[in-house]
């Protein structure tokens, strides 16, 4: 196994078990069990916890806001875009292995030392936002307000009913706000 193989064993393995069972409950040694990746090479990529904890959430944020930007942006008028957005979110509540937001997840357990992925996704998150509507910009904050109010709702009641409400409510604010609605 080369190191590019051992890297995506132990992200693979880290965003599983950090994602499913938190970041603090899961040792170093558990990934190196579980991904079968040996702990001097463990170390020698992921030097520390935290830099694993980094490599996982910077992933998981790429992946993650590609995918609702694909969605959000194939449509031409803003309100669908909007719609797009939440539509995309309540497919995400519905899918199994659903735990909530991992970046957080990841501020609930790690507070003000998580790393500055977890703000910067938040802030990247926004801006997507904001890209999607010709709004004013406080449209942006109050979507983010309803994409992360439901996506909390969504961890404690999984399934599609918190973004079907929130898009709900995003359907009031966009048509009013919008100089296209």
């Amino acid at each position: 196994m080369d190191d590019e193989e051992a890297r995506t064993r132990l992200l693979d393995t880290a965003e599983a078990l950090f994602y499913t069972h938190g970041i603090q409950a899961v040792g170093m040694d558990r990934i190196r069990t579980a991904s079968g990746v040996p702990l001097k090479r463990l170390y020698r990529l992921f030097p520390a916890k935290e830099s694993l904890v980094t490599a996982y959430l910077e992933r998981r944020d790429g992946r993650w806001l590609n995918s609702l930007r694909a969605a959000a942006t194939r449509p031409s008028d803003p309100r669908d875009r909007v719609r797009a957005v939440f539509d995309w979110l309540a497919e995400w509540f519905a899918e199994p292995d659903f735990r909530g937001c991992a970046f957080i997840n990841a501020y609930g357990e790690l507070g003000p030392t998580a790393p500055e992925v977890v703000r910067t996704h938040k802030s990247e998150l926004r801006t997507l936002l904001a890209d999607l509507t010709t709004g004013p910009p406080t449209l942006a904050d109050q979507l983010l307000i309803l994409v992360e109010g439901a996506t909390v709702l969504a961890s404690f009641t999984p399934g599609p009913t918190p973004a079907h409400r929130a898009r709900e409510v995003a359907e009031l604010l966009v048509p009013a706000t919008d100089p296209k609605g």
